[in-house]
């Protein structure tokens, strides 16, 4: 059995030069053809229903922390943590995410407002996301040049488990 090799992860390693040197980095993707109406259809923005998920999302946040701080000290807290927890970091990230696009809301403000909400939320440097993440869709999952690559090659199942746990990149983002 022959062993990996462990790659350079990093932006500025050896890894980042094979992949310019490849015709990886900025590459030309596929893109299917899709009819300019059907996607404009697609592309809809819309304040009302943007807004209504997130003051859904928000209820159940506060309801399911209403819910764990009630039955604290009792075995109802663990599912009503879990449930709280899945809602404060589980379902702020895509929020992070599709505002820091701008494609949740049709209003630039509002992406912005719950964009640095989700972003504070999820120890997130705002301004710092946002272009890390810009490179991340010009270069995604290319060794060297996408640095918001979660889970590296060769895979350490410990390393990827604790990951979730946010012990280590928490107190970093902090």
């Amino acid at each position: 059995m022959s062993k990996v090799p462990v790659r350079d992860y990093g932006l500025a390693g050896p890894e980042s030069v094979r992949a310019v040197e490849a015709g990886l980095a900025g590459a030309s993707w596929f893109q299917p053809v899709i009819d300019p109406a059907v996607m404009r259809q697609l592309q809809v923005r819309s304040d009302g229903r943007a807004a209504r998920d997130v003051v859904l999302w928000v209820m159940l946040l506060v309801g399911s922390g209403v819910l764990a701080w009630w039955s604290i000290w009792s075995w109802w807290s663990i599912p009503a943590f879990l449930a709280y927890g899945a809602l404060y970091g589980g379902a702020s990230d895509p929020r992070w995410h599709e505002c820091g696009h701008g494609t949740a809301f049709r209003s630039q403000r509002a992406n912005d407002i719950v964009y640095y909400v989700a972003s504070f939320m999820l120890f997130r440097g705002p301004t710092v996301w946002r272009w890390s993440h810009y490179r991340h869709h010009t270069d995604t999952i290319i060794v060297g040049r996408d640095a918001e690559i979660s889970f590296q090659r060769p895979a350490n199942v410990w390393k990827a488990a604790f990951a979730f746990t946010n012990l280590k990149n928490g107190p970093l983002m902090f």
